[in-house]
């Protein structure tokens, strides 16, 4: 009866056996680093661009608030002028055009190889083409020549303004036409001459700068269309109620028929 009751002995608990990894090979492990290191540049590079951009953003609103204030200085001399000689019994005379805007309204068909010549020079290749030109001896000489097959006038802010906003393309790689949809664009071809946007562009024209001319043989001739109510008879000058030749700043309200 006084037997002590053996206790149960448990038995011994045996430890898990765990399977050893998997050794990765060298060539994914090289693979992946280079992946890592890859998406790290591109987040750098990412935020570099964006530091930049920020800064070019500040500096063209810059610029644009500095060329309104040129343009409104440039607008109130004229009418102070004009005031000035009014009060003092004389006429205000303007300096003389240095920029033009010209549409060719005319084929060439039958014409002489000179005139064919010029009309290439200007690039003026298709009817309602249109382009920006220096006014100097040479140029003015070279728009009479060719004044039966042409309108041409002193654009002013506003037209130079709505042209290449609205019909402004671009020419990339020599051959490629773009439109205009991007500040990059302009600054990626004319940066170089410190032309970095639109605004840039539209201020070297009007002003007719020092880079007018890679400015202009940036852009792509204008393609527009036939004007609101057609033409009137394209064989006569514009005086004598014609289209053809010089109608000074008469342009402005042909563009906008066209644009």
């Amino acid at each position: 009866m006084d037997e002590k009751e053996k206790e149960p002995v448990e038995a011994p608990v045996e430890a898990p056996v765990v399977a050893p990894l998997p050794k990765v090979p060298e060539t994914l492990l090289k693979k992946r680093k280079k992946a890592q290191a890859i998406r790290e540049a591109k987040t750098k590079a990412k935020k570099a661009a964006a530091k930049v951009r920020k800064a070019q953003r500040k500096q063209i609103f810059k610029r644009a608030e500095s060329y309104v204030r040129e343009y409104r200085r440039m607008e109130f001399h004229e009418i102070r002028m004009k005031r000035l000689a009014k009060k003092n019994g004389n006429f205000y005379i303007p300096p003389e055009p240095k920029l033009a805007f010209v549409v060719r309204i005319k084929g060439i068909i039958g014409v002489s190889p000179r005139v064919r010549k010029i009309l290439q020079l200007l690039r003026l290749r298709q009817i309602n083409n249109g382009v920006f030109v220096k006014i100097n001896k040479a140029t003015y000489n070279m728009l009479k020549l060719v004044e039966p097959y042409i309108a041409w006038g002193y654009p002013n802010l506003k037209t130079v303004r709505e042209l290449i906003y609205k019909r402004g393309y671009g020419k990339i790689d020599r051959h490629r036409r773009t439109a205009l949809t991007s500040n990059a664009i302009i600054h990626k071809i004319l940066g170089k001459y410190d032309i970095i946007c639109m605004e840039d562009l539209i201020h070297e024209i009007y002003t007719v700068g020092p880079n007018f001319q890679k400015a202009t043989n940036f852009l792509w001739p204008f393609k527009l269309s036939n004007p609101k109510g057609g033409w009137r008879k394209k064989t006569n000058h514009f005086i004598e109620g014609g289209d053809h030749g010089n109608r000074e700043h008469f342009i402005n309200k042909l563009v906008q028929n066209m644009n």
